[in-house]
């Protein structure tokens, strides 16, 4: 059995992707690894941009999921971010993996940078997290609703979220 201060080390040595960013220069938090054993790490969103760049030219070259989710009321919003090094022969290895996340207060600034510029899959998935959540993805190039009508009023999965009693469409038919 491992001691405190075993695992620490063992935590430590495991976070290379967070440590890799540090050392490079970027702010970001380690946080626990997800059900898989994957690397997750929090940034901000002023560093988001960089970091998936930086992360880019290291070789992680596909935007596996992009999206949100709430963390309920009076709490955070979050923006997740999969992203996956992919070769042309992974039969023998398996790809590197990194998860990102950037907390937003609700009552806050919910501004990221999109990263459409650095994948172009990013459209519709940062889309739906501004329709479902309300998250402004700035230099976004398409940025309205995807999934809502486009004057539909709040953030349908957002779970401080009161359902209207009706929705009238006016260019019905």
């Amino acid at each position: 059995m491992k001691n405190d201060s075993e695992n620490l080390i063992e935590k430590k040595s495991s976070d290379q992707i967070s440590n890799w960013l540090s050392k490079k220069g970027f702010e970001n938090i380690s946080l626990e690894r997800d059900h898989l054993g994957i690397e997750v790490i929090k940034v901000s969103p002023s560093n988001l941009l960089a970091i998936v760049e930086a992360l880019k030219i290291d070789g992680f070259n596909y935007l596996q999921c992009q999206g949100g989710y709430d963390e309920g009321p009076g709490l955070n919003i979050v923006c997740f971010y999969n992203l996956i090094e992919l070769h042309e022969n992974t039969k023998d290895r398996s790809p590197r993996e990194v998860r990102l996340k950037v907390f937003l207060n609700r009552d806050g600034d919910l501004t990221v940078p999109s990263l459409y510029s650095l994948f172009r899959g990013a459209d519709w998935q940062e889309r739906e997290t501004f329709d479902m959540y309300g998250v402004n993805f700035k230099g976004h190039p398409h940025p309205k609703r995807l999934l809502m009508p486009e004057d539909w009023k709040g953030w349908p999965l957002r779970k401080d979220y009161v359902q209207p009693d009706f929705y009238e469409m006016q260019d019905a038919y």
